[in-house]
C-alpha cells in the first residue's frame, strides 16, 4: 500500500477535496462516485458521506492508497 502525507493548513477538509487535493481522483465527480460507491475508508471504517469533515490525524484509504493527514 502507497502511503501519503497530506499536510493542510485549515481545521478540516472535506473528504472529497481532499481525494481531489491529494490527486487520488481527477474531479470531485470520480471522488463523489469512489465515495458513494462505498470504497473509501476513514479511520478503517467505510465512509459514504461525502462532506465528511477530515481532520489532522485521520487516516483515508482509497484504490491502495493511504492518506495520512497531517
Amino acid at each position: 500500500m502507497q502511503e501519503q502525507s497530506i499536510h493542510i493548513t485549515t481545521e478540516f477538509i472535506k473528504l472529497d477535496s481532499l481525494l481531489k487535493f491529494a490527486a487520488v481522483c481527477e474531479t470531485g465527480g470520480e471522488a463523489k462516485e469512489a465515495i458513494q460507491a462505498g470504497d473509501v475508508s476513514v479511520n478503517g471504517e467505510v465512509c459514504t458521506m461525502r462532506g465528511k469533515k477530515i481532520r489532522p490525524g485521520d487516516v483515508v484509504e482509497l484504490d491502495g492508497v493511504k492518506l495520512v493527514v497531517q
